[in-house]
């Protein structure tokens, strides 16, 4: 399980500081984990994690090693918001088998299983997460969701990080021309793999390139396509490729 770091966000403006910005609509938070993204004003990925209400504060789950820059650009952003953002002693507890007092089910995928945060150590049971995240194309932060990202390519809506009713927040502008005046050339799939293939591997066809494969398990993997290329048999490697029905 990818390290992460539990952050704390308190302070009167909390929530209009963070509506201003993310992806998802803060206000979930009151039924539960919310899934969301900050964007760069172009509309490129910087940081996705989950929140969570804590009382007056909010919790961010968020990998660690994008931790620092996020806290970097969220203290750019403050200005004379009454918002503190401050580490925690709490760690990630996860898991798909009986859940503790406190967990809340993971706001991506019912099959995601839930999720907790206390003091006691980082944990997660036997699950095959990279099995699961193939199945349903979830992507990984630093694996297939990387600063050339664009979310909606990237499956947000479905994974439930999106909310295109909610108003402005950074990168709002572009992510909406993309929904709504454009059809998605590219994106993660779910593609059938012959062998295994390095994460990154090129995906080619007829010479040509098409995408990238990404998280591979029992014989599918997550891959970054073209989708007017993505046809029939394809390499990667030493792999044929070709899109999962």
């Amino acid at each position: 399980m990818p390290n992460r770091r539990i952050l704390r966000l308190t302070g009167e403006d909390t929530d209009s500081f963070l509506q201003g910005l993310i992806t998802n609509d803060v206000q979930r938070l009151d039924d539960g984990l919310v899934y969301a993204a900050l964007l760069t004003p172009q509309g490129k990925y910087l940081a996705d994690f989950i929140l969570k209400r804590d009382n007056a504060s909010v919790l961010l789950d968020v990998a660690e090693d994008l931790a620092d820059g996020l806290v970097k650009r969220l203290t750019m952003y403050k200005l004379r918001a009454d918002v503190s953002i401050e580490d925690t002693e709490l760690n990630l507890q996860r898991g798909t088998g009986p859940a503790p007092d406190g967990a809340l089910p993971d706001p991506r995928h019912l099959d995601l299983g839930w999720r907790a945060y206390s003091k006691a150590q980082e944990s997660d049971d036997d699950t095959d997460w990279d099995a699961i995240r193939v199945r349903h194309c979830i992507p990984e932060t630093s694996i297939e969701l990387t600063p050339d990202s664009y979310i909606l390519e990237a499956g947000f809506e479905a994974l439930n990080g999106l909310d295109f009713k909610k108003g402005c927040y950074v990168g709002q502008e572009v992510t909406a021309r993309m929904k709504h005046k454009t059809e998605l050339r590219k994106g993660l799939r779910v593609v059938e793999i012959s062998d295994t293939a390095p994460v990154g591997t090129e995906i080619q066809s007829n010479g040509k390139p098409v995408g990238t494969v990404f998280t591979q398990s029992n014989g599918k993997a997550i891959a970054y396509l073209r989708l007017d290329r993505a046809q029939g048999d394809m390499q990667a490697g030493e792999a044929i490729v070709r899109l999962s029905s």
